[in-house]
């Protein structure tokens, strides 16, 4: 009963997120996206890193097309995931401009395999990591597939969680496994997490 709650819990949560995303205006989507873009560039761990994984935004999500581009006028080494179905598991491969991107899995804008190079080295990177929503403590909820879960576990650099402020909880249901992210940006704010969970051996979560 306790683990059909939890489910019953996360798709009501997914139901809510969903509905305020998809009913923002263009404007207000704009708006939400320039700001939450303007804190990211801004934070000392994206302007001190010379290496950016970030997911490709669809269109009801945050925003990091604009983000991709800066990057790559900035001259930072930027890297976007490929999915693999039958695995569910993804690996970073390198772009050099959107147009190495096309439609992949779930519908989302991937890179194409044989053009780009995939990156194994994330010791120094920061990740833009995806979420339905967050919440305080940097736990995410996401669409239930479970990739950024196993891409998380083993990733060693610095994580930062974009989400509109309208979609952040104060604590959201999660595993023993699941790794909180180190930063929460949103359009309104920015929140840095006191301390995060130790990590798991990638072995532990088989």
């Amino acid at each position: 009963m306790y683990i059909k709650d939890i489910r019953e819990r996360k798709k009501s949560i997914r139901q809510q997120c969903l509905q305020f995303r998809t009913g923002l205006s263009t404007d207000q989507k704009s708006a939400m996206d320039g700001a939450a873009l303007k804190r990211v560039l801004a934070l000392q761990e994206y302007v001190n890193t010379d290496v950016l994984y970030t997911y490709v935004s669809k269109e009801a999500e945050a925003d990091t097309t604009a983000l991709i581009s800066a990057a790559l006028e900035a001259g930072k080494f930027v890297a976007v995931p490929r999915c693999e179905p039958k695995t569910r598991r993804m690996e970073f491969l390198e772009i050099s401009s959107l147009s190495d991107l096309e439609l992949g899995t779930y519908g989302v804008l991937e890179p194409v395999p044989g053009k780009c190079r995939p990156v194994r080295d994330s010791g120094k990177a920061v990740c833009i990591v995806p979420g339905l929503c967050f919440d305080f403590q940097g736990y995410r909820l996401g669409y239930g597939k479970g990739y950024y879960d196993r891409f998380l576990s083993e990733f060693s650099g610095f994580t930062v969680g974009l989400c509109y402020a309208g979609c952040v909880h104060w604590k959201l249901p999660h595993g023993f496994y699941d790794r909180p992210v180190d930063m929460l940006v949103t359009e309104k704010y920015i929140r840095k997490m006191a301390g995060g969970q130790p990590r798991r051996r990638q072995e532990d979560l088989l």
